[in-house]
């Protein structure tokens, strides 16, 4: 991706955090039953993103996904998985094997994600160092 490309990605990021905002003022800022809100709620739990920037690389099996995020509960995993599937970002194959093979892969709509996920994690990967230090200041300053 080129840095013309980079800019206007941040440009629409930046328009649709401001049409939120404008909603939200029109609302009061009573954004309970806001539909993005319950679509960020989603993505933004403690698995969904990892899972989906796993299944990134391409289909998986239950039992690879497992070893590649090995501090997620079995049920955890299936629960999550499921939850992906329900929205329309994962799609789940099984195969007709004794036993059977299943299979989980990106939908379209779960690699059209990709891109903003990308873009965070590339802010994450710039700014961990002072988001760690800022922890420590903070922690001091309670501490005290």
């Amino acid at each position: 991706m080129d840095m013309t490309s980079d800019i206007a990605i941040a440009d629409q990021m930046l328009g649709a955090v401001a049409a939120w905002r404008e909603m939200a003022a029109v609302v009061g800022d009573d954004v309970g039953d806001c539909p993005v809100r319950s679509v960020l709620d989603k993505v933004g739990d403690k698995w969904s993103m990892l899972l989906v920037m796993t299944l990134s690389g391409g289909p998986l099996r239950f039992n690879e996904i497992k070893r590649r995020v090995p501090d997620i509960s079995q049920k955890m995993l299936t629960q999550t998985l499921r939850d992906l599937q329900r929205d329309g970002l994962v799609s789940r194959q099984v195969f007709p094997t004794v036993p059977p093979a299943v299979e989980y892969r990106l939908t379209k709509l779960g690699e059209s994600v990709l891109g903003p996920f990308g873009a965070l994690v590339s802010w994450a990967n710039q700014n961990h160092g002072a988001i760690f230090a800022a922890r420590a200041e903070f922690e001091g300053k309670t501490a005290a």
